[in-house]
């Protein structure tokens, strides 16, 4: 058994079990509401703090298909990852209800895609963080700016035009870990193009998914340019797989593994969908000499901790020059044992919330039993989390070795460097095998910017002016006789 003490709010952990680190992350999707909205499978049962003024409209449990609220013939259980409580029981949609999604979304293509340009983004719920917004608010924007191309050819009666338009039905299967942003930031784009969407949410934050559902209905979206289909994790392979061989589906966007990834592209590949894939990452982290350390501290906590260290930018290999070494180690240790404090994530002290299932706490318990086991005498928080954060943390002589470790993983999503040497800086940015590098900055992700990963780390980028590519073809018109 573990023993775990509370101190002032922060949670020390010793030898724990796997339910005894219940938790690293506060979830946005624990928003819940003490009645039910509307009749489904199961009331939404208030079992977190910090809901009370939540609209009980926004707490959906059923599918949303074609613009009107689609039960299944099963549920499956919603947890708060803090607490294990069950928060409502959703709608376990399956194939069946995947392809009605499908065809839902294909007839409203028919229309939609025809709608004018000019646009606003979806109104805001309380709640909602502003990132998610603001991707539709700048998607919305560039939907006017998906401009064509007059190409001038040597004959002279002759124009060649290069038209834009939208690919058609468009399958988003999202992640858990930001459940609203990581939807908006593709089906902004998708919408502002001129698909349709039918969305697949992770199963342990369908809420949110649906809760912009009831956001799209009430902004006047039509019926079934936005829809939803949850389902378990059980039903998730079968799910998958029907929407990207659908032949009424013409692009898939998936953020998640890069094993979930490649299989989702098999079965794509026979219909020869287009696809934009988001992967895992394995991000260096590269101190150089000439770093500032206060502020390489600073970027390391940001770029490891953030959503408690679960997001697929956040830090894994932390590779540190040898002169600044251990500077870099002794204020990173005290900058950890300063800052970070364990609990639930509706206590305002509380900067590591609930790890997301217990698949994850498992995971992490063996890293912290594995600690135990080879410093006897040190277990405890501080400890434990240096052990998950700098696993793979080392020495490096040069530059040259330096890019070489961090460039050997099969993935490349985000790395980060710090140095103050602008040679250097120039050098090491174009050398990292990265879709994203943070260069002296440890949060990188931002609206405007577009974002994407290069080796298995996916395909196709997401955000900026350069996501909504994702989701048009260019079709060249020859125009003669002139």
């Amino acid at each position: 058994m573990a023993t775990c003490f509370r101190l002032r709010g922060c949670l020390t952990l010793h030898l724990p079990t796997a339910p005894a680190i219940r938790g690293l992350r506060p979830r946005a999707d624990c928003l819940v509401a003490t009645t039910r909205p509307s009749p489904g499978p199961a009331p939404i049962r208030r079992y977190a703090r910090g809901t009370e003024g939540l609209s009980s409209a926004l707490l959906r449990t059923d599918g949303f298909v074609g613009g009107r609220w689609l039960s299944a013939a099963s549920t499956f259980p919603v947890y708060d990852p803090a607490s294990g409580a069950e928060l409502g029981l959703v709608a376990d949609c399956g194939v069946s209800e995947a392809r009605a999604a499908v065809r839902a979304a294909y007839e409203a293509f028919c229309t939609w895609k025809g709608v004018s340009a000019k646009g606003k983004p979806l109104k805001e719920a309380q709640g909602e963080i502003l990132y998610s917004a603001n991707f539709l608010e700048w998607f919305s924007e560039e939907a006017r700016r998906v401009y064509g191309d007059v190409i001038y050819t040597p004959a002279k009666e002759r124009r060649a035009l290069v038209l834009k338009q939208p690919v058609g039905v468009a399958a988003v299967i999202t992640p858990w870990n930001f459940p609203s942003a990581m939807i908006t930031r593709k089906v902004g784009a998708a919408l502002a193009a001129g698909c349709t969407v039918v969305v697949k949410p992770a199963e342990d934050t369908p809420f949110s998914a649906l809760a912009l559902a009831q956001l799209a209905n009430q902004a006047g979206i039509p019926p079934g340019v936005y829809n939803v289909i949850p389902c378990s994790q059980k039903k998730a392979m079968e799910v998958g797989e029907a929407l990207c061989t659908d032949p009424l589906v013409s692009k898939i966007s998936f953020t998640g593994s890069t094993a979930t990834g490649k299989v989702l592209l098999h079965h794509a590949a026979n219909s020869v969908k287009r696809v934009s894939m988001e992967l895992g990452g394995h991000a260096p982290f590269i101190v150089f000499d000439s770093a500032n350390v206060d502020q390489a501290v600073a970027g390391a906590m940001v770029s490891k901790f953030r959503n408690s260290g679960q997001t697929c930018v956040c830090s894994n290999r932390f590779l540190v020059q040898r002169g600044i070494h251990d500077s870099f180690v002794k204020k990173f240790a005290e900058a950890i044992k300063t800052n970070l404090c364990v609990g639930n994530g509706f206590e305002e002290r509380t900067t590591q919330g609930p790890l997301i299932n217990e698949k994850a706490v498992e995971k992490v318990s063996l890293f912290h039993y594995l600690f135990t086991v080879m410093t006897a005498g040190f277990p405890s928080l501080l400890f434990g989390i240096l052990l998950m954060t700098l696993l793979d943390f080392g020495r490096f002589d040069t530059e040259e070795e330096a890019v070489a470790i961090a460039n050997a993983a099969n993935v490349g999503l985000a790395g980060y460097f710090y140095s103050q040497d602008l040679a250097q800086i120039w050098r090491v940015a174009e050398q990292l095998e990265v879709g994203m590098v943070g260069v002296n900055e440890g949060l990188i992700s931002s609206v405007e910017c577009p974002f994407g990963g290069v080796k298995q780390s996916g395909l196709g980028r997401e955000g900026s002016k350069y996501g909504i590519d994702e989701y048009l073809e260019l079709k060249y018109v020859c125009f003669g006789g002139l």
